[in-house]
């Protein structure tokens, strides 16, 4: 790991155009972990520096199609007890956001850009290896507050078609009802269990704090936005992080 200052963290946030309010990168995190191990490990094994992620979902949406998000990235984070799943985004060719629970601990990355299948041969898909990340220097592991994360790639990326930065806003605010969306390659169903090989996305609108603090408690707070789904589509399970994109 690099550590660096919350002045220098900020500073390289700025110069992605990073807003929090208006470009929240939170992100799925599964454990790539037997069940009955995670059960175990959560519940009577926090001492043991056992990372409490709750799996998560993308329900009632769509697959995305090839080049629609060309941003889009799949992330296994190796750390000394533990594999976990993320997801993120290439903010330039060579820098890639992601939620700060994602590379807390991180001893190595390996990355998978270019293409919407997480498995699947595809002549798109450039898998990458790095060990460079900067956490952000309030990171909260009990609150996810300032839960931002930067991978550095060893070697800038090519843009094509498949390739490509997201457009990061900047100015104000998200307010409430706004449109947005998410992606990952989340569980789909109760009866498709664990990671899906095809990118999915949903539309979402955003939540007031004060009802997401109905759900959710204290803990939400001025830097976070909620989303919510129409019936039958949406994220679920508590914790659960993604990444969210204005329409």
């Amino acid at each position: 790991m690099e550590h660096c200052s919350m002045y220098q963290l900020l500073t390289m946030m700025n110069t992605v155009t990073l807003v929090l309010c208006i470009f929240i990168i939170l992100v799925q995190a599964v454990q790539i972990k037997s069940r009955q191990h995670d059960i175990q490990g959560i519940e009577e094994s926090n001492h043991m520096m056992q990372r409490k992620v709750a799996g998560g979902r993308i329900i009632g949406g769509a697959v995305a199609d090839p080049g629609q998000f060309p941003y889009a990235t799949a992330i296994y984070t190796t750390s000394n007890n533990s594999t976990l799943f993320c997801t993120g985004a290439l903010t330039n060719p060579r820098w890639i956001i992601t939620a700060g629970q994602c590379v807390d601990g991180a001893l190595s990355f390996t990355i998978r850009v270019g293409s919407n299948k997480l498995n699947s041969d595809d002549p798109n898909a450039i898998t990458l290896t790095t060990q460079t990340y900067f956490l952000h220097p309030d990171y909260n592991p009990a609150t996810f507050a300032n839960d931002i994360g930067l991978i550095k790639l060893r070697m800038p990326l090519s843009y094509n078609d498949h390739v490509w930065s997201v457009d990061l806003l900047a100015g104000s605010e998200l307010p409430d009802s706004t449109s947005v969306l998410t992606y990952g390659w989340g569980q789909t169903s109760d009866e498709a269990t664990g990671l899906v090989d095809d990118l999915n996305y949903v539309d979402l609108v955003t939540l007031s704090n004060e009802e997401c603090k109905l759900a959710f408690g204290d803990q939400v707070n001025e830097n976070m936005v909620c989303v919510a789904g129409d019936t039958n589509e949406g994220i679920c399970k508590r914790l659960f992080r993604v990444t969210l994109a204005v329409l």
